[in-house]
């Protein structure tokens, strides 16, 4: 008899983390950024494959205003641009990629991102020299979600972070027109359509609610200290008046877990970043554990990821 309680109190429990989960999302953080380089078609691809709702393209421009899939403003982090164009770096000894053709960043390769002196910053992640990556434009990648959603019947969306508009634009490349054009091209424009838009500058996401976007916008917030007027309940009121939703640093919430609440109550939902098993702090014992405190306990609405299957064991997939 006691166990017979004891089977059924385990199993309304694991109803209730299964009812719980059924909600939360999972977003695919460069694509599978702990398994393959990010950014990168194959990356995407894989992110899907693993389990992924959302996956996220980071966005810069090219010279001819053709935007790419790439963290940075430079190229060199991850790719051999000092190799092919060894003559093209600026006076601060950055290449960027402002000042490159789209034709010619698709001469490059992309590799692991590796830190100033060439090392990688994680070690035991996909090795250099083998096979072959290059620099994804944002409409590759977008026709790539597309195609995998027709041929396996899910529909998985996509998360496109804009890196530093304000840059661009004293660069004469302003972003935010371009964006929406693009994506009203593949559709994300319409009502329902599974996309956000993320943005650190909170300049550049209220003037994409200006150009007239209903696309739910997400404002991504530092734990930085600059950004310290945003971890605050005023703060948090300011965001709600033109983003649907943050994006904080999981720094944040592990100071201050009733953040996620603040959030909620202003009908902001909260996708923290970046969890990887690679960079786990020590108060975890796995990056399970750490990913269940933030789903279950402090009850974030989703979370990005450079390990998607983690997430999805987690969430019970």
């Amino acid at each position: 008899m006691k166990r017979r309680i004891l089977l059924v109190i385990g199993m309304v429990l694991m109803i209730g983390v299964m009812a719980v989960a059924q909600g939360k999302i999972i977003i695919g953080h460069r694509g599978a950024a702990g398994y393959l380089p990010e950014e990168t078609l194959a990356g995407y691809a894989f992110g899907y494959a693993l389990g992924a709702d959302y996956l996220e393209p980071d966005l810069v421009l090219t010279k001819d205003a053709r935007f790419i899939c790439l963290h940075d403003i430079y190229l060199e982090p991850t790719t051999d641009v000092e190799q092919v164009f060894p003559d093209r770096h600026r006076s601060d000894g950055h290449w960027y990629a402002a000042d490159f053709t789209l034709a010619e960043i698709k001469t490059l390769s992309v590799h692991e991102r590796c830190k100033p002196d060439g090392t990688p910053y994680f070690p035991d992640r996909f090795p250099e020299g083998k096979s072959k990556f290059e620099v994804a434009t944002f409409v590759e990648m977008i026709e790539l979600v597309q195609g995998l959603n027709k041929s396996t019947g899910r529909d998985v969306g996509i998360y496109p972070e804009l890196k530093r508009p304000s840059w661009h634009a004293s660069q004469g490349l302003p972003m935010e027109k371009k964006l929406l054009d693009v994506l009203a091209k593949y559709g994300y424009d319409k009502p329902g359509a599974k996309i956000f838009i993320q943005c650190f500058e909170p300049a550049s996401l209220q003037k994409l609610r200006q150009l007239g976007t209903k696309i739910p916008l997400i404002q991504l917030i530092s734990a930085n200290w600059s950004y310290a007027g945003m971890w605050t309940k005023r703060g948090l009121d300011q965001i709600s008046a033109y983003a649907s939703g943050i994006g904080p640093s999981k720094k944040i919430v592990e100071n201050n877990p009733q953040f996620v609440n603040w959030a909620h109550e202003r009908g902001l939902v909260v996708h923290p970043y970046v969890f990887r098993r690679d960079e786990l702090p020590a108060k975890y014992a796995s990056l399970e554990d750490e990913m269940k405190q933030f789903y279950f306990t402090y009850d974030v609405d989703g979370l990005f990821t450079d390990f998607v299957d983690v997430a999805a064991r987690v969430l019970g997939r």
